[in-house]
């Protein structure tokens, strides 16, 4: 058997770096996914689930380097626990813990690593004129 899962949103801090007693890196943050639709009243509406995701290794070293909060990225791994809580209000809430295999900036450097801002490639939409559309 073998699970899957993909996440995109913005870090909810700036990743905590640490390393195991046998000199592992591991890198823990958390990540807001958001979800905006328009209810059948008209109103905007908007749900946000946060996930705790821990990354090893070599990515651990490099995601606590270069992320920070707000930062956007693409997350692959697994869904390793999932534990109920109770929020300030009264709510019942899930953490969701991920496993990353994998975590892809999809924002441009800021402005403190590249002196002025140049987004990346894969963080730019690609400029689609009408008659490109096939459809």
């Amino acid at each position: 058997m073998y699970q899957q899962i993909t996440l995109i949103g913005n870090l909810g801090n700036k990743p905590e770096m640490r390393y195991t007693p046998s000199g592992t890196a591991v890198a823990n943050f958390s990540l807001a996914v958001s979800r905006k639709w328009t209810g059948n009243d008209g109103q905007q509406q908007e749900k946000t689930t946060w996930f705790r995701v821990t990354v090893w290794e070599r990515r651990a070293e490099v995601v606590s380097q270069y992320l920070d909060k707000g930062r956007r990225v693409m997350v692959i791994g697994e869904v390793t626990e999932a534990r109920p809580y109770t929020d300030r209000d009264g709510n019942q809430r899930a953490s969701i813990e991920v496993h990353a295999f994998d975590v892809k900036f999809l924002d441009g450097r800021s402005q403190d690593e590249a002196g002025a801002s140049k987004p990346t490639g894969a963080a730019q939409p690609a400029e689609t004129e009408a008659a490109d559309i096939p459809f």
